[in-house]
């Protein structure tokens, strides 16, 4: 049953905008999250307490002789996710909370929390501040979640057991509020108070999560496994109250919010890439992941997997493609819960993925904190495989020979690892895409030759993508992307050498535009100047020797940047120096 307060807050809103709104505005001024809305206002419909408007986004008004004196007959409802007529969320009136460096929009906000995190002396790079800012968000995100959970239940007439208890919830501890809905700044804690209670009562408490959890797959888990992972690195509780605040003033109501929310989290995640060392590892640009999956086409009702989740941008992205269209309640539960599968092996990455899918829509992710590698290749069984495997495996990496057992080609090359794992994993019939360095094509060592072979023999890698230097900022090395079919062999392999026209960097980056000629020509594996067929029976049987050699262009090669020689000479002389010390090892 739709309780009375609703109900009456539902007439009330309406009567103060005049008797007729529209549904985005009339949301606003509620402040109700998108179940909680529809949910009220299909009961009032049904009821004839106010009556759909013909206005272009959606309106409605009070029936005459409708209002606070109106008793409406009590009416047993189930929370829609949208209203019948409409398959894809309302666009709400853009309210945001003026922030006090007078910015009006989630962008400033987050800009804002920029500027805190610079002045704070224990946060000193990006990856700090991407850190930071996302335990800060989930906790909101949570509270939000926890808040729109109580409402809908509150709309059916049923008890709701708050995931975090009132004593350490949001409005308890970061945005306490009087009677009245204002901040009381009386209560609130900051200064050396603020960053006690943080680091000796809530993060303990949170972390506790992870044992108290029913399972992995629970939202209680993984609020366990965050805080496990990851510390406050915040010295001042001036700097961290002024946080709080920043991040209070967003809202994760609607689907849309998210959505805006989601695209400012992911250029965080593209600032913390293109910094440089360590923060490339979590950031693959998002126009080649979107080139991936135009290729792979993942269907719904489809597993999709990334064993190096990263920032999680491969299941992101694939999200967004498939939530495309009017789905059924039925297929968005698919998407939600049984479509994305991940895992990841660094914390912050791991942190970082999981705040990116809630961003996307996907609230409680299927990801798993784990060393992908250490998983024995011989215990894979059927219910373990994918049908579609996306992923950008870590390169240069070295794993340690116990690992190692794990994979019948030995090797201390990660990605050559990876590449094992993920042909392991494919369903038969099952499609990949699999981002490598460019010299797995033709490396001459035994484990090279011997995963080549592999490939070939037990998939069909119908097509080589080969990207240009610049493309991962920071990585010093050339790459490609495989994309291929398990279950049945090689015959002929479709290469595109991929050439922007320019070279690509930090304010001159890969775009959407740059590979719509691969897509296109990829679909039909059609000829041009830059690609090309080649035969398998064609490839040397002692090498299996995949290079990319363009028959359309002559042998000499462009003139590479200056800086990409040095940074491809740095990251080489990094991988030798692992080499040396592994043989120091061994003697």
């Amino acid at each position: 049953m739709v309780r009375e307060n609703l109900r009456q807050r539902f007439v009330s809103a309406l009567e103060s905008l005049g008797g007729s709104a529209g549904n985005g505005r009339l949301q606003a001024e509620l402040g109700w999250q998108d179940d909680t809305y529809w949910g009220t206002h299909a009961a009032l419909i049904e009821d004839n307490t106010i009556t759909k408007g013909r206005g272009r986004g959606g309106s409605v008004s009070l029936t005459a002789g409708s209002g606070n004196a109106a008793q409406p007959r009590g009416v047993a409802v189930q929370p829609a996710l949208f209203p019948p007529e409409q398959k894809s969320p309302p666009a709400p009136l853009a309210t945001r909370t003026t922030g006090r460096n007078g910015g009006t929009s989630f962008e400033q906000t987050f800009k804002n929390i920029d500027d805190v995190l610079w002045k704070e002396a224990g946060c000193t790079t990006e990856l700090d501040y991407t850190e930071q800012t996302s335990w800060i968000l989930f906790l909101k995100y949570l509270d939000d979640m926890e808040q729109s959970r109580a409402m809908e239940a509150e709309l059916v007439g049923k008890p709701y057991a708050r995931i975090i208890d009132e004593a350490h919830s949001w409005s308890k501890w970061a945005a306490p509020r009087k009677a009245d809905g204002s901040f009381d700044h009386d209560t609130a804690l900051t200064g050396d108070d603020l960053i006690g209670y943080v680091n000796r009562q809530l993060f303990p408490y949170l972390q506790g999560f992870r044992q108290r959890a029913s399972g992995p797959d629970t939202v209680e888990y993984k609020i366990g496994e965050i805080f496990s992972e990851i510390k406050n690195r915040f010295q001042s509780g001036y700097s961290l109250r002024d946080a709080l605040e920043l991040v209070d003033e967003l809202r994760f109501r609607s689907q849309q919010e998210k959505h805006e929310l989601s695209h400012l989290y992911e250029a965080k995640i593209r600032n913390m890439g293109n910094a440089g060392r360590n923060g490339g590892e979590y950031y693959t640009p998002r126009p080649l992941i979107r080139a991936m999956i135009q290729v792979t086409r993942p269907k719904l009702g489809e597993r999709i997997y990334d064993g190096a989740l990263g920032s999680a941008g491969f299941l992101c992205e694939a999200y967004d493609y498939l939530r495309q269209g009017e789905l059924t309640t039925s297929q968005l539960q698919t998407l939600q819960t049984r479509t994305f599968y991940g895992k990841e092996k660094k914390s912050l990455a791991y942190v970082i993925a999981t705040m990116n899918m809630i961003l996307h829509g996907i609230d409680a992710p299927n990801i798993v904190h784990t060393n992908t590698l250490t998983e024995n290749l011989a215990d894979v069984q059927e219910k373990d495989r994918f049908d579609v495997i996306m992923a950008n495996p870590p390169f240069g990496g070295k794993e340690r020979p116990e690992v190692q057992q794990n994979f019948p080609i030995k090797t201390g090359e990660t990605a050559f690892l990876f590449l094992q794992h993920f042909i392991k994993h494919l369903k038969a019939g099952g499609r990949a895409a699999i981002v490598i360095k460019n010299t797995f094509l033709s490396n001459s060592d035994g484990a090279a030759r011997a995963l080549r072979q592999e490939l070939l023999e037990s998939c069909n890698l119908h097509t080589v993508l080969d990207c240009p230097g610049g493309v991962f900022q920071g990585a010093g090395v050339k790459t490609v992307v495989l994309f291929f079919e398990k279950g049945a062999p090689t015959r002929r392999v479709w290469y595109y050498q991929l050439d922007p026209g320019r070279n690509l960097g930090k304010t001159n980056a890969l775009n959407d535009d740059d590979l719509k000629e691969f897509v296109a020509l990829q679909a039909g594996f059609a000829e041009s100047e830059k690609s090309w067929t080649i035969d398998v029976t064609g490839i040397d049987r002692a090498s299996f020797d995949l290079s990319v050699k363009n028959p359309n262009k002559g042998e000499e090669d462009a003139l590479r940047d200056p800086r990409d020689i040095i940074a491809e000479i740095a990251a080489l002389d990094l991988e030798s120096a692992g080499i040396l010390e592994s043989i120091r090892g061994i003697l």
